[in-house]
Formats: structure tokens, sequence, C-alpha cells
């Protein structure tokens, strides 16, 4: 059954495109007493301090240029086991650019970093646990000659009463999980629960991703 989400938090309208002051959000089936699966945070997580984390990563505070690449949202719900909303779960994501690298000095990938992409957002998720971001489709990237990473956000979220959560979400569609090797570490029956479905609606005339994440 649809559900309308009240989201409370100062910007988050306009981060999303969204009007009114609520969001809907397409119910994802969750499986019962299944917790999302974890992966690995991989060697990219930021150091930099950066001064702009909020949730849209096309663009950066005090810059005029927007980020290279398809504009995508992501949106969803943070909940326990039993599909109870984990209010005020801190939601923690960052990702390659639109070229598949990332803003950290390990990465020394020879494709070209964007200044105008933000790459690192952090917020706290509504009374009903919805969560939400603007960003660009990552790039894969090679991590050897044989293997390439596909498209993929990293995730870190945590709830005091939860056990944390260090996972990756990938996008419906992309042929590339299919051999993907960090998908390829995840049982294959837990795979569909690190992939976000595209749901009918549009904001701003972008895709929308809707991806539940579900804390143990």
């Amino acid at each position: 059954m649809p559900m309308k989400t009240k989201i409370t938090r100062r910007g988050f309208n306009r981060i999303l495109g969204m009007s009114g002051g609520s969001l809907l959000v397409t119910p994802v089936i969750v499986e019962a007493g299944i917790a999302s699966p974890s992966q690995t945070e991989g060697p990219f997580y930021p150091i930099a301090e950066q001064d702009d984390m909020d949730m849209d990563l096309t663009q950066i505070q005090g810059r005029t240029g927007r980020a290279t690449g398809k504009v995508v949202q992501v949106r969803g719900r943070v909940l326990d086991i039993d599909g109870n909303a984990l209010k005020g779960a801190t939601v923690d994501v960052w990702q390659a650019n639109h070229f598949g690298r990332y803003s950290h000095p390990d990465d020394t990938n020879p494709n070209p970093l964007d200044p105008d992409f933000q790459g690192w957002g952090i917020m706290q998720a509504g009374d009903s646990g919805a969560y939400g971001f603007k960003t660009i489709l990552p790039g894969p990237y090679d991590i050897s000659e044989t293997n390439t990473r596909c498209s993929h956000i990293h995730f870190k979220v945590t709830h005091p009463d939860r056990a944390p959560l260090t996972t990756q979400m990938y996008f419906e569609g992309d042929p590339l999980i299919a051999v993907d090797t960090v998908m390829e570490d995840t049982p294959e029956e837990l795979r569909s629960l690190l992939i976000a479905t595209q749901v009918a609606s549009k904001d701003e005339g972008v895709p929308v991703y809707q991806w539940d994440i579900v804390l143990g």
C-alpha cells in the first residue's frame, strides 16, 4: 500500500525536488527477519574535511557549476527487521563520480576528478525512517585488468538501538552487477536486497531509485 511520509528536516523538500512537505514512498517488499547484507567499506571512505555535507551531491556550496553525469534521486526508509521505522538513523553515503573516480588521495585511477561533485553526504532519517538524496549515477571503474566494479553507492547506517551497517547499493538493470566481484562475495539469495528499484515517478525530470535499508 502506498505510504505518504512526512519529512520535517529543514531543506529536505528542496534537496529532493518535492513540494508540499511530503514524500511519496513506493513500498519495497522487505524479507521478514532478514537484515540488509553488509559489504566492504572499501579503501576510499572520505578523509578530507569538507564544508558541504548536505544530500544534494550534484552541487557544492559556493560553486556555480554542476556535477558531470546523469542525475538520479535515491530514496527509501531505514527499518528494523520487523518493518518498523528507525527514526533518526544516520545515513552516511559516498561514491565515485561520473568518471568512476573517488575524491580520495589513494585513488590512483587515471580518470578525471570532478571539482563540482560533492561525493559525500550525511543525513538523519525522518520520523518515518525516510532518507533521500540527489546525486550522479556513479561510473564503473576497473580494479584490475580483469575486474570492473559496477555502479554503486557506499552506505554507513547507524542507529543507537541497532547494530551498524556498512554496505553498498546497486542500480536495477545494470548488466555489470552480474560480474561485480564485491557482489559475488554476497550470498546469491541476498543480492536482490542490495539492488535499488527504479520507480515510475520522476522528480525534477530525473530517475528515482527506491531502496529500503534494514538494520538487524
